[in-house]
């Protein structure tokens, strides 16, 4: 180990770069004790796009993209927060690294900013444009999907199929071995999201039905209250004219006395 000043820290000579081929589900670290390899991350935010030819001839023509990392403390770059150190935020429902225990609760936590610099452990990186060498175990292997599409829209783009196609038949079915010996092996198959049934449309038009028929109760309801409302005032102006006609003719009567 040794230590060496890197933009203001101590480069300890050693850090993790896990690299991702989202298009072919593979993952691998790369270890790099050369600070010539990793400098031009630093400096660097989440999101941001490096280009790889610092790390070796194998990566030339490569580029990065930054997605995540963890200082040797262990705390996890934090999108939006700007430093290249930590600082004590005050985390609410939602926040990155945090769950709350109660209703309501906030709690002061610290957090590392989303810029990259020497004291980063790990960085996590994406492969967004491939270069001319293969790189073993990343880009020459091609791991399977393991789980098939479980929204119904999705099927029916994987398989390129039609509004009238039953979706249920195209379900990709998982095979599961037993642990136990003698047991037959089985299959499982995910639970279809957003599909659309003959059942599902009945119960939308009950609930469009139910939601009209209170609108029409309502509106029933205002109308009545407005016809007693009218009946109650003209029966009270009636009843004025009535006491204002007596009071003019008791007053009458007592000027001709």
């Amino acid at each position: 180990w040794y230590q060496r000043r890197v933009h203001g820290d101590f480069f300890q000579g050693d850090m993790k770069l896990n690299i991702s081929f989202p298009s072919n589900g593979t993952q691998k670290t790369f270890d790099f004790d050369n600070e010539q390899a990793v400098r031009p991350f630093f400096d660097k935010r989440m999101s941001a796009e490096v280009e790889g030819d610092s790390l070796g001839d194998e990566w030339k023509g490569y580029v990065f993209r930054i997605t995540g990392g963890n200082d040797k403390q262990g705390f996890c770059l934090t999108q939006g927060v700007l430093t290249n150190k930590r600082v004590r935020l005050l985390l609410t429902k939602g926040s990155k690294g945090y769950r709350p225990r109660c209703t309501g609760e906030r709690k002061r936590k610290s957090v590392r900013g989303c810029i990259v610099d020497a004291q980063i452990s790990v960085l996590n990186l994406a492969i967004i444009k491939k270069g001319e060498k293969e790189i073993p175990g990343l880009t020459d292997t091609q791991v399977p999907r393991r789980l098939g599409p479980k929204r119904a829209s999705k099927i029916r783009k994987l398989f390129n199929l039609s509004k009238k196609d039953d979706v249920r038949k195209y379900v990709i079915r998982r095979k599961i071995e037993p642990k136990k010996e003698g047991k037959k092996p089985y299959s499982k198959a995910p639970r279809i999201q957003r599909l659309v049934t003959p059942q599902t449309l009945q119960r939308k038009r009950h609930r469009v039905a139910v939601k009209k028929q209170r609108a029409q109760k309502q509106k029933t309801l205002a109308a009545n209250y407005a016809k007693l409302l009218a009946k109650h005032q003209q029966e009270r102006r009636e009843a004025r004219h009535l006491a204002h006609q007596k009071r003019r003719s008791s007053h009458k009567s007592e000027s001709k006395a």
